[in-house]
C-alpha cells in the first residue's frame, strides 16, 4: 500500500470518526431539548411507544403541528369572561358537582378553541396542549378519566372535587393574556410568565 493510500483512509477514517461524533452530539441536544420542552410529556411517550427514537420522532411531530396553528394567547377582557365563568363553575360544585365537572369540561374547551387549538378528538387536543403545556396535559387526563368514571357510575365526590383541581391547573395554565406588543413573535409569547 502506498503512503498516499494510507494517508486518504487515515483521514476518510478521521472524517467518518467526526461525522458520527457530530451525530451523536446533535441527537442529544435534540433528546434534550425536547426533554426540557416536554418534561414529564417526554417520559410518557418513551414508555407509550416503547422507543427513544419513536417518542422524539412524535413529540417533533406535535411541535410541526402546533407551529402550524394560529395558537394565540387571549385579549385581557376574554381571559376576564374566562375567569368569570370559572368562578362561577366553582361556586355551582357546591350545589351540583356532576354539573359542574360538564361545565368545567366545557369552560376548558371554550378557552382552547378561544386561544386556536382545534377542537378534535380528546387525544389530539391532548397532544396539541402538550407542546406548550407539558406539565399540565397530564392534568387534563386525569380530569378527564375521573369524568369517564363518573358517567359509570365510580367516581365518588371526593374524585369529582379532584378533577375540579385538575381542570383548574389546565384552565390557569391556558388563561393566558397577550402581550403588551401585540406583535410579539411565538417564542416569546411561549416563554412568558403565566397570568
Amino acid at each position: 500500500m502506498s503512503a498516499q493510500l494510507m494517508w486518504v483512509i487515515v483521514i476518510v477514517a478521521v472524517a467518518v470518526a467526526i461525522a458520527a461524533v457530530a451525530f451523536v452530539f446533535a441527537r442529544r441536544r435534540q433528546s434534550e431539548r425536547l426533554r426540557q420542552r416536554f418534561g414529564p410529556e417526554y417520559d410518557r411517550a418513551v414508555h407509550e411507544t416503547g422507543t427513544v427514537a419513536t417518542a422524539e420522532a412524535r413529540l417533533r411531530a406535535r411541535e410541526a403541528r402546533v407551529e402550524r396553528l394560529n395558537i394565540r394567547p387571549l385579549p385581557s377582557s376574554d381571559a376576564a369572561r374566562f375567569s368569570a365563568a370559572w368562578r362561577e363553575v366553582q361556586t355551582h360544585f357546591v350545589d351540583d358537582p356532576s354539573g359542574a365537572i360538564v361545565d368545567a369540561d366545557r369552560l376548558v374547551g371554550e378557552v382552547m378553541h378561544a386561544r386556536g387549538y382545534p377542537m378534535s378528538e380528546f387525544d389530539q387536543r391532548v397532544a396539541d396542549i402538550s407542546v406548550d403545556h407539558p406539565h399540565v396535559v397530564v392534568n387534563y387526563r386525569a380530569a378527564r378519566d375521573i369524568a369517564r368514571n363518573h358517567v359509570r357510575g365510580q367516581a365518588s365526590t371526593e374524585d369529582l372535587r379532584q378533577a375540579m383541581v385538575h381542570y383548574r391547573a389546565l384552565f390557569t395554565d391556558l388563561l393566558q393574556t397577550e402581550p403588551q406588543a401585540a406583535t410579539a413573535p411565538r417564542a416569546a409569547v411561549a416563554g412568558r410568565s403565566r397570568s
